[in-house]
């Protein structure tokens, strides 16, 4: 197990949650559409400027027909996220709807990983994992009981 990427993965999940209560703050003060929209203007200016300053991460235009139709879907689902996390975290606050996001996304990610969906590497299904979503889904509904 490499614990420097699991760390990664663990950072980036703090900074979705930090990233939902932000979200929902911009949304109660301008309205959940335009916060999407802005988020996204301010995530693509420093993805841009990144890449300007780092020098690196530039594509050709050749490889663009290489990418498979549904890699492009991520930033219609982006839109989707954003707007889910700025319409239900003010209504059912950051834990909850954290952990609704949090039990969905691993449901997802188990059933990619089990077909090798989307051109992933396939992980062998094991029934260990019926064990883990069971205790993440009663450990999301303790959490719930508010």
């Amino acid at each position: 197990m490499n614990w420097l990427y699991l760390g990664i993965a663990a950072l980036a999940g703090a900074a979705m949650a930090l990233q939902g209560t932000f979200n929902a703050a911009l949304g109660k003060s301008i309205g959940v559409w335009s916060s999407t929209l802005l988020v996204h203007i301010i995530g693509t200016a420093t993805a841009f400027f990144i890449m300007l300053f780092c020098r690196s991460g530039w594509f050709n235009l050749e490889q663009l027909s290489q990418v498979p139709w549904y890699a492009f879907l991520g930033g219609l689902l982006n839109v989707l996220i954003i707007y889910g996390v700025v319409k239900t975290i003010p209504q059912v606050g950051v834990g909850n709807a954290t952990t609704a996001i949090i039990v969905a996304q691993i449901l997802t990610a188990v059933l990619i990983d089990g077909l090798g969906a989307f051109g992933m590497k396939k992980y062998e299904f094991q029934y260990l994992d019926l064990i883990g979503i069971a205790l993440l889904a009663i450990g999301g509904r303790i959490l719930l009981l508010k």
